[in-house]
């Protein structure tokens, strides 16, 4: 199967219950960004499969340990998960709880002034949060 691979990379045995958090993640044409709590109900929901939230958050961590995965936090207490890899920014409508994408064409040149003695830039992602 096309998951076992990545699951096994991730350092995760290739369970039914992994296959099938693979499935919802993966095996979509569009990107989409989700708690570990929204995840666990659109997998009930998608393949009628009850699937134990630890089993959801340990998939889900070490998929995006290794990258398969990014993670955005807003704040101390919430954290979202984008199956979109690529360096790009994000709305956050503060009213809605939903994170929308933000092209980097749709973001004006960023100049970072202050630099970190022995570090580099790895990338740079703007966070814009929204209300009414």
């Amino acid at each position: 199967m096309k998951y076992i691979e990545k699951l096994r990379n991730s350092g995760l045995r290739p369970t039914k219950q992994r296959l099938q958090i693979c499935e919802v993640l993966f095996n979509n044409k569009e990107t989409f960004h989700f708690t570990i709590n929204n995840l666990a109900k659109k997998i009930k929901k998608s393949l009628n499969a009850k699937i134990s939230l630890a089993t959801v958050y340990n998939t889900v961590h070490a998929f995006e340990k290794k990258g398969y995965l990014k993670k955005i936090s807003i704040n101390t207490d919430q954290t979202f998960f984008d199956t979109n890899t690529t360096d790009h920014h994000h709305f956050y409508d503060l009213n809605e709880e939903k994170l929308i994408d933000i092209k980097n064409s749709d973001v004006g040149p960023i100049k970072i002034l202050k630099k970190i003695e022995g570090k580099k830039i790895k990338s740079v992602e703007v966070l814009v949060k929204l209300e009414d």
